[in-house]
């Protein structure tokens, strides 16, 4: 009877330390929850603000004359459309260029050469110009492009763009095509596939919506640079389309505009904020919906 007794003993404080036990991971679990929450509540408390401020100064200065004027004079009307002009030409070239050479390294490092030396220093470079601030890349660009054919240019503003999409696009592209089921690749080389066309045909195309979705971020990451800009194509006032000469763009302008003491200036850099806030946001769903559906 004592035998059992002492069981029932340990077997009532053993449920006990269990509840305390239980009890504190609760509270713990509850703990983590509402400061999880409170940070998050804190992160988005700022960015609605920001997108408020945004949109609230950012259409005041929306208007026709904003796309089809150039910048004007101090304290008269006018709008920045060479300045968009050269956003769009600056940041097409360098998608155009950056993409493919993004794509192949990506490529070749998730179906050619997956541990090699060469791929594990590609990778490690990677890296590198992923966590790089953009203004040691526009340095460089000023120091190899500017510096040596002695002008600003919206050649150089291209090389830095691109310069910043090329690792996104390989980091991208490399593990969307990790992800491809190896079975995929087994049964097309059972077929008599040669491997090229295993890639272009079956490994890719798998892995579309995944490598279109990191070229739509990393456009979206180079279209608000102004860092790399300032360093190699600078500015113009003027409607330039001459890659040789300094060219406008959305970021550079938004900077000179916004420090500048004019009221107009001011109004016309909100207006471009909103601009590249649109075309973010805009890229940024894209890439989720192209996402979602695949």
């Amino acid at each position: 009877m004592s035998t059992t007794s002492a069981k029932m003993i340990n077997a009532a404080e053993l449920a006990r330390v269990r509840q305390a036990k239980f009890a504190q991971r609760k509270r713990l679990n509850q703990l983590a929850l509402t400061l999880s929450l409170l940070a998050m509540a804190f992160g988005v408390f700022w960015l609605i603000w920001i997108l408020w401020e945004t949109i609230r100064l950012g259409l005041g200065g929306m208007s026709l004359a904003l796309f089809s004027d150039m910048t004007p004079p101090p304290n008269e009307a006018g709008g920045i459309a060479n300045a968009i002009f050269g956003s769009l030409v600056m940041v097409g070239l360098a998608t155009f260029v950056g993409t493919p050479i993004g794509v192949m390294a990506g490529i070749y490092l998730a179906e050619y050469d997956a541990r090699g030396w060469l791929a594990n220093t590609t990778r490690f470079v990677n890296d590198i110009l992923l966590s790089a601030p953009s203004i040691v890349i526009g340095l460089f660009v000023y120091t190899v492009v500017v510096a040596r054919f002695k002008s600003f240019s919206g050649f150089a503003g291209v090389v830095a763009l691109a310069l910043i999409v090329i690792p996104v696009v390989i980091r991208t592209t490399e593990n969307m095509l990790t992800l491809v089921p190896a079975s995929l690749r087994e049964a097309a080389y059972a077929l008599g596939t040669p491997k090229w066309k295993v890639i272009s045909l079956v490994t890719l195309r798998a892995a579309r919506a995944g490598v279109i979705t990191g070229v739509l971020l990393a456009v979206a990451r180079i279209a608000g640079e102004t860092a790399p800009l300032l360093f190699t194509a600078l500015n113009n006032q003027f409607w330039n389309a001459d890659l040789s000469k300094p060219m406008a763009s959305l970021p550079v302008t938004i900077f000179k505009f916004a420090m500048s003491p004019y009221e107009n200036w001011q109004q016309l850099a909100w207006a471009g904020v909103f601009l590249i806030t649109v075309a973010v946001l805009g890229l940024n769903i894209l890439a989720r919906f192209l996402t979602r559906q695949k």
